[in-house]
């Protein structure tokens, strides 16, 4: 049913007849509507899902030779109200189910072309997953079963706010890899940036990174994403150096990608460079991240459904302003 896809309990022709029947009558097969596709000049291919209530997300295929990466939605909306972020204006619909999150794997493959392969997925679209997770840690569960989608946990990614509890229960309970939006290294300033850090703040939460129960050779990744003139200093590197330090860190740094209204812009690429070389300094391993799809407004943080959540419109109307397709680069 998985690695197949089928659409319907009719396509299992390994079963017989009278129990592909009895499915049928009590189960449903995880299925999403692509309202639309569209693809950047880069080969970033965004989708555009509804669910039968009306209720849409957005999924973005990231190509990275030899990866090919699938940024997975695990909310409609999100709730945590990071101002850097298109999604935080959109407010939280509800929570995705474990099949309507799978269901977006089987919607991506149905458009690969014959040579290509899913070979990573990341938790990093529509959506806080620890803040919806139980179902998140079912399809991870599915994602990784030799049953289900035989995906290697070291190639899922959870990239959360900074929900401590259950970032603690996820590494407790899940194989996959962890990543924390920092984005300041200061209170002042991340609760400005980021509500959540009124709830847990900085140095609790940095504390709860250093004694997580990592398997050796695992870090925690730090994605912190750079604001012109907010949060991209020298300083604010070597704070961030400093409240990391001990901890089993990688920092992935996000230049801001703009979206229609936003209160921030891009830095520079000399000033990206320059923080990236202050953390290296100071022994921090650190990449940028190169920001894939922006001609279709897939790259990071601007997912935006533009028409809002309503009742399904034809392909031609359903038009999406962006998502949060990223890769890592050095």
């Amino acid at each position: 049913m998985y690695r197949a896809g089928v659409q319907s309990f009719e396509e299992l022709t390994n079963i017989p007849r009278s129990l592909r029947a009895a499915l049928e009558q009590e189960f449903v097969l995880p299925d999403a509507q692509a309202d639309a596709v569209a693809t950047a000049s880069d080969g970033t291919r965004k989708l555009l899902l509804r669910y039968g209530d009306g209720v849409a997300v957005e999924t973005v295929v990231i190509p990275d030779p030899p990866r090919l990466t699938l940024c997975v939605s695990s909310q409609a909306g999100c709730a945590m109200g990071c101002r850097f972020c298109a999604t935080a204006r959109l407010g939280l619909r509800r929570n995705l189910s474990s099949a309507e999150i799978l269901s977006q794997v089987l919607a991506a493959r149905r458009i690969l072309q014959a040579q290509e392969r899913i070979t990573n997925i990341v938790f990093m679209g529509m959506g806080e997953p620890l803040a919806n997770y139980e179902n998140v840690v079912e399809a991870i569960e599915v994602l990784t079963a030799q049953w289900g989608f035989d995906f290697s946990a070291r190639r899922i990614t959870v990239s959360t706010v900074g929900l401590l509890p259950q970032m603690e229960r996820l590494v407790r309970e899940t194989p996959v890899q962890l990543a924390v939006s920092l984005t300041a290294p200061t209170d002042e300033l991340r609760s400005k940036l980021m509500p959540v850090n009124r709830r847990f703040p900085v140095q609790a939460l940095v504390d709860v990174c250093r004694r997580l129960p990592l398997p050796q050779r695992r870090r925690v990744t730090f994605e912190y994403v750079l604001l012109a003139g907010i949060n991209d200093q020298l300083e604010h590197a070597r704070r961030l150096a400093s409240l990391l330090r001990g901890v089993r860190a990688k920092v992935n740094l996000i230049p801001f990608n703009p979206f229609p209204h936003a209160p921030y812009s891009r830095p520079s690429e000399d000033s990206v460079r320059s923080f990236q070389q202050e953390l290296l300094a100071h022994g921090v391993h650190t990449t940028v991240r190169r920001s894939r799809g922006l001609d279709v407004q897939a790259a990071c943080g601007q997912l935006a459904l533009a028409h809002g959540v309503g009742p399904a419109r034809s392909t031609g109307e359903a038009r999406a302003m962006g998502s949060a397709a990223t890769v890592s680069g050095e």
